[in-house]
């Protein structure tokens, strides 16, 4: 194979060619190292390459092989981690100055997987500073690109991770979701994203920003490839309070089994219509009437309290994240600044040192965080956040006692430009309306490509949300339209891609060395 066929194959049939000797994970890891050389400078979806370490695994997976060693089916097949999940031998940064240049003395659970799955790590990406934003611009060590577009955002938080596997950089990467974060560049950049029922994956060793709703999932170009990648980082932890005994099994067999006859799929009332581009409705009803020609039957269902998850959910992640970055204080780790005269205390130093560490947006989401939670407020605004959570998910359980899944778009829109919105957070913050939701009530969502939208040729998003536990749901169907759109389009929808080769030579500059 060509490293042109190399980089554009799924990890599913990299694994499968792997298995069967036909290509090796030497060729396969420094056909991607090779393609992160030639496009990176103009994306930035890396903020570190783990060269040496991933073709070191990749000889190991190869030799192994070779004498006969029964290894994990994806063994040999290269990932790329999202930099706020942290590596032994690797930065982890958060996108933050306050981090820069901090070694983890451990590694995160899901790597550790990653590890005795001998799957090569690539290295870390790109994403908002601390998971917060909505677009990569937030990131302190630059903006990510979106491969369609590189004028365009590629989402966030994760657009590192979701650019890299659009790019065909990476054939997987890991994710954070806290209120959208691996779906909502998905849908943007024409990949699948997953966030995983609460639990269902460790959260051990993710840099957390609010506990409550965060999780780590899988970034891929098919179904198949995303239930593969849970299936290997799935499962209970010790080390995670929050891990679930029961987590959801059988992702893989789902998404390779092809049916979706007589299940019922929700079209939630309020995550559609009014304020949603056109074109990313036209391509949400060609789904369903596509899921409708497949023998499901499409119904109608309301979650009226939906309209209020935006509100609760810029209470209850801020005030969290002020009380998870507090431990940021210039003394224990990471940076440390000093105060420019005057006398040297605690507070001085941290002072001095959040000022020069933290970016404009992690600031406003702590400072919003701590008034919410202060004396006099708690209960006017975190408390009151957490019962519309409630309602929220009394909404979902409605509304699954009627379908098998819900359908909606991923995001209202398709990707803006770089810059239109960092002067308008409110306007940023509505690109996660879809999908914060299913964060707020713990359930598991999944997007997929939907196609192009007419304004502007770029993807579209198709959401997917299924019951606690019921991630196989999402595979089954989302496998089912991915192959209907597939069959429509005549092919993945990334072949329709524009080539980077070009522009990434006119934009690769004077980047930052990795």
């Amino acid at each position: 194979m060509t490293n042109s066929e190399l980089i554009r194959s799924s990890a599913a049939n990299l694994a499968t060619r792997l298995a069967a000797k036909e290509i090796s994970a030497v060729e396969v890891t420094q056909a991607h190292l090779d393609r992160i050389a030639a496009v990176d400078g103009a994306l930035n979806a890396f903020l570190h390459i783990n060269t040496d370490e991933a073709l070191s695994v990749a000889a190991d997976v190869d030799a192994r092989r070779a004498h006969g060693e029964d290894l994990h089916e994806l063994a040999g097949v290269p990932i790329a981690v999202k930099d706020l999940i942290v590596t032994i031998g690797q930065p982890t940064t958060a996108g933050s100055r306050i981090l820069d240049g901090w070694h983890s003395p451990y590694d995160a659970t899901v790597v550790r997987k990653l590890r005795e799955a001998r799957m090569p790590i690539l290295g870390k990406t790109n994403l908002d500073e601390f998971a917060m934003g909505s677009s990569t611009e937030h990131s302190a060590f630059g903006p990510t690109r979106n491969p369609w577009d590189l004028d365009r955002i590629p989402g966030g938080s994760g657009g590192g991770s979701a650019a890299a596997v659009a790019a065909f950089e990476a054939p997987l990467a890991l994710g954070t979701d806290t209120g959208g974060s691996i779906r909502q560049p998905g849908a943007v950049t024409g990949t699948v994203g997953v966030k995983p029922t609460y639990g269902a994956v460790s959260r051990y060793g993710a840099i957390a920003m609010a506990s409550s709703l965060d999780q780590i999932g899988p970034v891929s170009r098919t179904v198949l490839d995303s239930a593969l990648l849970q299936e290997v980082i799935g499962g209970h932890d010790p080390f995670d309070s929050t891990s679930l005994t029961d987590p959801s099994t059988g992702l893989v067999a789902a998404a390779r089994l092809g049916n979706v006859s007589g299940m019922k799929i929700g079209i939630i009332r309020e995550l559609h219509g009014e304020g949603y581009q056109a074109g990313v409705e036209n391509r949400f009803n060609e789904s369903l009437e596509l899921l409708k020609q497949a023998g499901a039957e499409i119904v109608e269902v309301s979650c009226p309290n939906f309209q209020y998850a935006l509100g609760a959910y810029y209470l209850i992640m801020p005030s969290e994240a002020s009380s998870n970055l507090a431990k940021f204080d210039g003394v224990r780790f990471g940076l440390r600044t000093l105060p420019g005269d005057g006398p040297m205390t605690i507070e001085r130093v941290m002072g001095a040192t959040r000022a020069a560490g933290f970016g404009d947006e992690v600031k406003r989401r702590i400072i919003l965080g701590t008034y919410a939670l202060s004396a006099g407020y708690y209960d006017a605004y975190y408390g009151s956040a957490q019962k519309v959570r409630t309602l929220i998910q009394q909404d979902f359980n409605a509304a699954f006692s009627q379908t098998d899944v819900l359908i909606s778009p991923t995001a209202p829109t398709t990707a803006f430009k770089l810059g239109e919105k960092l002067d308008d957070p409110l306007a940023m913050y509505l690109n996660d309306v879809a999908t914060i939701p299913a964060n707020l009530a713990g359930v598991p969502g999944l997007s997929l490509p939907g196609g192009l939208a007419d304004e502007d040729g770029l993807p579209v998003g198709i959401q997917l949300l299924a019951p606690a536990r019921e991630d196989a749901r999402l595979y089954r169907v989302g496998a089912v339209l991915e192959s209907l759109l597939e069959q429509s389009w005549g092919g993945p929808l990334l072949d329709q891609a524009p080539e980077l080769a070009g522009a990434a030579a006119g934009l690769a500059g004077t980047k930052e060395a990795k």
